[in-house]
């Protein structure tokens, strides 16, 4: 999607031209969840001057009620006109930051988070970060009765499996033209390996304006979706026995020269930076893994034998390793990270992973050898021979990497750092203290 900065009286234009009657001011919590204050457009000159306030307390991960107002900036290249509406008009987005009544970011805001490490990355000599995503997930039916979602698929299709074994087609089409509508260059859709798992990839763009068209699209998948009766759902691993939803993050580093990435003269035709680069991904994967699959079923899907990584390493040419160089070279150098799964806040996840290729490059960190064999293959003693280790396997022992990364800090800030260490030790705890129906299963008669 191409990134504009509308001005003001553009903004007063297009609202009057598209019968634009509601704004829908939007920006994301700690857990990624979209959040979003409703207003009429009579408000919009407020909006503009930075004039509108929200209750920061009610938010979770924010502030204390007794520092509750807040107030939202809004980044005037998100504007986006919705495609759907009704006989009273349309709804109009925008993407906001959230400020301190003092005027100052706020440090609790992830996107101001990452505008913070992006300004970082700048006066370290680059100019860009892209990220191209890949998301996945699954559609579910729901109950006729009660509207609420089942764990029905809607197909027993697999990867690009056409009609009638993919039946989300005609939806997920639909998604496609609804994207497409909002500015989305949609590069592929396809069914995905797993029944009624779907991934649609759209262009790379820069880290923050991946970040709002990821969350952007998870609110038209959905939306759409409820159309078709489905669920669409980005849960890791809904279901047991069938591979969980990932979305892989494909990202290149831009200075002044062209890509930081490339140099047709070196090995692999990659520069020096990105193989410290990659150094710093492989060095710090176990405590960015807190981030990039932060809940406790993320942990469901990061398992040998469903096509996700679990082990940290990295090659040019397969995918079992946690990182692969995809063959395309010249601008289209890039590194994908295939262990992120798209519950994770979009924009802490590409935080962490840009602070993590910088100390890369800031220290110098070379990467070990490629594993160019499968290494689900591998015995243990093979894997140990050639230093792989393991993904955490429990979010329990990713927050233990990530509590003792000092990078992780400086990267989401002392603010986000420690209100997500500390959510997510609650939710690990709640989840240690459930008795699941396995265990009653496993157990119950047994002992």
């Amino acid at each position: 999607m191409a990134k504009r900065q509308y001005t003001k009286d553009e903004i007063h234009k297009m609202a009057k031209e598209e019968n634009v009657r509601f704004l829908r001011l939007m920006f994301t919590d700690l857990f990624g969840m979209i959040k979003n204050v409703e207003v009429p457009v009579s408000q919009l000159d407020k909006l503009l001057d930075n004039k509108l306030m929200f209750d920061g307390s009610s938010i979770d991960g924010f502030v204390r009620i007794e520092e509750s107002d807040m107030y939202l900036y809004p980044d005037l290249s998100t504007w986006m006109v919705f495609p759907w509406g009704n006989e009273h008009g349309k709804i109009a987005r925008v993407i906001c930051e959230v400020y301190t009544p003092d005027g100052k970011p706020f440090e609790g805001d992830p996107r101001n988070n990452l505008i913070r490490v992006l300004k970082e990355m700048r006066e370290a000599g680059y100019t860009d970060f892209n990220i191209g995503p890949e998301p996945e997930f699954f559609l579910f039916k729901l109950d006729p009765e009660t509207g609420k979602p089942t764990t029905d698929l809607n197909d027993k299709g697999s990867y690009f499996d056409l009609a009638p074994m993919d039946l989300g087609e005609n939806c997920r089409r639909d998604i496609v033209l609804e994207l497409e509508n909002m500015g989305f260059d949609v590069e592929a859709s396809h069914h995905e390996v797993a029944p009624g798992q779907h991934e649609i990839d759209f262009k790379y763009a820069d880290a923050l304006a991946a970040a709002d068209n990821i969350q952007t699209f998870k609110l038209v998948v959905k939306t759409v979706a409820r159309k078709y009766n489905l669920h669409a759902t980005f849960m890791p691993k809904p279901l047991d026995g069938i591979n969980g939803s990932g979305m892989h993050l494909n990202m290149s580093l831009f200075h002044n020269k062209g890509n930081a990435f490339y140099d047709e003269k070196n090995d692999l035709q990659l520069s020096q930076e990105a193989y410290w680069f990659l150094g710093g991904l492989l060095k710090h994967a176990r405590s960015f893994t807190a981030v990039c699959d932060p809940l406790v079923n993320s942990y469901k899907r990061l398992v040998p034998g469903f096509e996700a990584p679990v082990y940290v390493a990295w090659s040019g040419s397969n995918r079992s390793p946690l990182i692969r160089v995809p063959s395309s070279r010249g601008l289209s150098t890039r590194l994908e990270v295939r262990s992120v799964d798209p519950s994770a806040n979009p924009y802490m996840a590409i935080a962490t992973v840009l602070e993590a290729g910088l100390d890369g490059i800031r220290n110098k960190i070379e990467p070990p050898k490629s594993i160019d064999r499968n290494i689900y293959r591998m015995n243990e003693q093979e894997r140990k021979d050639s230093h792989i280790e393991d993904l955490p396997s429990t979010l329990h022992n990713a927050l233990k990497a990530f509590e003792a990364d000092d990078v992780m800090k400086k990267a989401l800030g002392p603010h986000i750092y420690q209100s997500f260490l500390e959510a997510k030790r609650l939710e690990w705890a709640s989840y240690r203290q459930e008795v699941t129906q396995w265990e009653r299963d496993q157990y119950l008669d047994q002992y």
